[in-house]
């Protein structure tokens, strides 16, 4: 009976450990506004809210489209394959063509949130992650 009562504990002090280290990470937050079809065929709009914890990081990522990136509070630096990283400050923007690998982050010392707007390939898996 104790060892039951010992795994169980284990497991209890696990499990809060694991969630503990989850909270103390900065976390990203999507939130889906607009996917609808446009007139190209085969093609969609597709726009997402995207808040940043301060320090949060979004990898390395690409996409089936063009994205056009608009800060609307904060600052994010985005690393864009083959170019130099750039930071943008709330109002300013960025063009991203389609299948260009990139990664953002918020550098700035309080939240920051963006505005993406991708013109993709419909019915495709919007992120693709990339080493």
């Amino acid at each position: 009976m104790n060892a039951r009562r010992i795994v169980s504990a284990a497991l209890v002090i696990a499990a809060f450990a694991f969630q503990t280290a989850r909270a103390d990470q900065p976390e990203i937050r999507r939130t889906d506004l607009v996917k609808e079809d446009i007139s190209i065929s085969g093609k969609e709009a597709v726009q997402v809210r995207v808040d940043f914890d301060p320090g949060a990081f979004v990898v390395n990522h690409r996409h089936p489209g063009e994205e056009v990136a608009y800060v609307l509070k904060g600052t994010l630096e985005y690393k864009l394959e083959g170019r130099e990283a750039v930071t943008l400050k709330a109002g300013q923007s960025l063009f991203i063509p389609d299948g260009v690998a990139h990664s953002a982050r918020n550098v700035g010392d309080g939240k920051a949130s963006e505005l993406a707007t991708y013109i993709v390939s419909r019915n495709a898996k919007l992120v693709e992650p990339v080493k």
